[in-house]
Order: structure tokens, then C-alpha cells, then sequence
């Protein structure tokens, strides 16, 4: 009827998916500076986790650290106080990073998750892949000399791998230039205080690669 009339009739073309500004797309982290990067994953909502979180849990520490640690997610103390790795596992780091002559001022400290997932469960692969960004643009504002990867969940995603902890302990690893080297969660440590012994060897092996030796 309409072409009977001479009446042009146009359709409207589907619209590309894409993430709404609003809900914090991680696709622009690349140049983002530390403001920036902060307010952005403080007003993240790319995955379910947003819906429960008390708040997220960016990093702490000093952003010219010569060393990184990085966790897996947030906890429960650490949702509510928005700092990575407080409570009982934050002070056995805290005593850890001391025995290898470091205060915890003087390292950054962050997550793979900026939010905890309910009842403390591992990460999942679609809020690991949407998060990993964030944490990948605070290494290249870091610049460390050396990361310390607290368990194997931060061990996977950084070398992109799927070896056991035990496997990728004892040996100097890298992301880019950046020496990683792999110990046991403090919490985990908690629940098996006789493997502190093999994580002061892993603390020995970071303590040699931030004096400059090759670890090997």
C-alpha cells in the first residue's frame, strides 16, 4: 500500500550491542590515569558482582612501588573497608612483607577482583575477564621491578596459564619484563601453617630478584 501511494518506507537498523557508558566500560582503561582509573572501578557495574558488594576494593600502598602484590577477590573485612588483604590473611602479609625487610607502605597492593564474590567464592571466568583490565592498567601505572602473585588465581590470569601452585612455585616468571614470582595465599597459609616454611623460600627468591639478581 505504501509503495502504491509513493511512500517510502524506511526500517530502523538494529542498534550494535555495546556496554552503555553508564555501566563503566573497561574497553577505554589503557590511558586512564590513577583518578580516573579509580573513580571508574569505583562505579563499575560490568558484572553481578556490583549488586552485592558493600564497595569495591581498588589498591593501596605506594604507586611508585619497586614491588606488587597481587590477590585473588576480596573478602569479607575487605568489602567492608574497601582495602585489599585486612584481616587476619592482611596481617600474616603484613608480617610476611616484614620478614623480607618491607613495610607495607612501601608496596601496592591489589586485587585480580575489585569486588567480593558472595560467600567468598573463586572468581568467575566472566567477572575475571571484565575485571582483569583494571588490574592490568595499575601494573603499568606501577611499573614494578618485581609482583608477587598471592596464590594461584592471580598466577593463572597474569601468566595465562593453568599449572598447579606447586608447579609454578620456586621459579622466576614474567609478564613482559616484569619478574613474577608465586607463593600461597596468607589465608591459605592460615589454614596450613606448616607450608609458611616454603612460602619464606618463595619471600627469598622475590628478596633476590628486587636486589637485582636473576633468580635463577
Amino acid at each position: 500500500m505504501l509503495d502504491a501511494l509513493g511512500v517510502v518506507a524506511y526500517a530502523l537498523r538494529a542498534r550494535p550491542a555495546t556496554v552503555p557508558a553508564a555501566r563503566g566500560a573497561a574497553s577505554g582503561v589503557a590511558g586512564m590515569d590513577w583518578a580516573t582509573l579509580a573513580a571508574t572501578v569505583r562505579g563499575c557495574t560490568l558484572c553481578e558482582l556490583c549488586a552485592t558488594r558493600t564497595q569495591t576494593v581498588f589498591g593501596t600502598g605506594d604507586i611508585r612501588a619497586r614491588l606488587m602484590v597481587i590477590g585473588e577477590a576480596p573478602g569479607a573485612d575487605e568489602d567492608r573497608r574497601g582495602e585489599p588483604f585486612v584481616g587476619r590473611a592482611g596481617q600474616l602479609l603484613n608480617s610476611m612483607l616484614k620478614a623480607a625487610g618491607l613495610e607495607r607502605s612501601q608496596v601496592y597492593i591489589a586485587n585480580v577482583l575489585k569486588c567480593r564474590p558472595p560467600g567468598n567464592r573463586d572468581p568467575g571466568g566472566e567477572e575475571t575477564r571484565r575485571c582483569l583490565p583494571y588490574l592490568r592498567r595499575q601494573i603499568e601505572l606501577v611499573n614494578p621491578a618485581a609482583i608477587l602473585c598471592a596464590g594461584r588465581v592471580p598466577a593463572h590470569q597474569l601468566l595465562e596459564c593453568d599449572d598447579a601452585l606447586a608447579r609454578l612455585r620456586g621459579h622466576v616468571h614474567r609478564l613482559g619484563r616484569i619478574p613474577v614470582i608465586v607463593t600461597y595465599h596468607p589465608a591459605y597459609l592460615l589454614r596450613s601453617p606448616a607450608e609458611k616454611r616454603k612460602s619464606w623460600e618463595d619471600l627469598k627468591l622475590m628478596m633476590e630478584v628486587l636486589a637485582g639478581g636473576d633468580g635463577a
